[in-house]
């Protein structure tokens, strides 16, 4: 049983949802405003968020800003915005996935079991996407069992990509990520450990361009559909 939570200000659309995903086996909390959410997720810990973008005072992108200080749940957008530049600033904040309203309860089910089985992969104690699986304490990657010989910086940006798999992660996130602050000139440090990086997971055929470059923005680690 996975414990869902959705929220949205439409008390009708949240207990419609409920009960759907209820009858579907999940353990179903809801929230209609943002600072019940907070509150409910200091006794609740769900395995996938949905989260409506238009909620009345802090919205949508906000709310999920705010949980990406704290936890990598999977986030689920809603919005009946249809814009591209919503689409990807959703993204880019951190959501994992982003379903336009109107939409099925079938569709809305089987993005919530990919993000469930995307975060399944994700323990305490390692991240597998095969071939290529970090041990967490170690502080190591493997290509198989092969060691990646990688060094610390490395290892944390390719620790922060992998973990935001098939997302944007900006300059901005990996700076703070691995030093803790951001100024603009780090953008050409993080460029050289990118490049670092990518040249020795290049080195083995089945992780060659799993990482690429967004103008401007920052990276991406691809996982390929069939180690999902």
């Amino acid at each position: 049983m996975s414990n869902i939570l959705f929220v949205d200000d439409d008390i009708d659309f949240l207990e419609i949802n409920a009960r759907y995903f209820t009858k579907e086996g999940h353990n179903v909390k809801i929230s209609s405003t943002s600072e019940h959410v907070f509150r409910l997720l200091k006794s609740f810990q769900p395995d996938c968020i949905v989260l409506d973008v238009m909620m009345p005072g802090m919205n949508g992108f906000e709310v999920c800003k705010r949980i990406r200080s704290f936890s990598r749940v999977p986030i689920i957008f809603l919005s009946a915005r249809t814009g591209e530049n919503d689409r990807i600033k959703g993204l880019i904040l951190g959501g994992d996935d982003y379903l336009v309203k109107p939409y099925s309860f079938r569709e809305l089910s089987a993005r919530i079991r990919v993000q469930l089985r995307h975060n399944s992969r994700i323990d305490a104690n390692r991240i597998s996407y095969p071939p290529l699986s970090l041990d967490l304490k170690q502080h190591k990657a493997f290509y198989n069992n092969e060691d990646i010989l990688l060094s610390n910086r490395e290892y944390d940006l390719l620790l922060l990509l992998v973990t935001n798999a098939n997302q944007v992660v900006t300059y901005e996130a990996i700076s703070n990520h691995i030093w803790g602050t951001y100024t603009e000139s780090d953008r050409k440090t993080i460029m050289v450990i990118a490049s670092r990086l990518r040249k020795k997971l290049d080195s083995y055929q089945e992780l060659t361009n799993n990482i690429e470059s967004v103008w401007s923005k920052g990276y991406t680690f691809n996982i390929k559909q069939e180690s999902l």
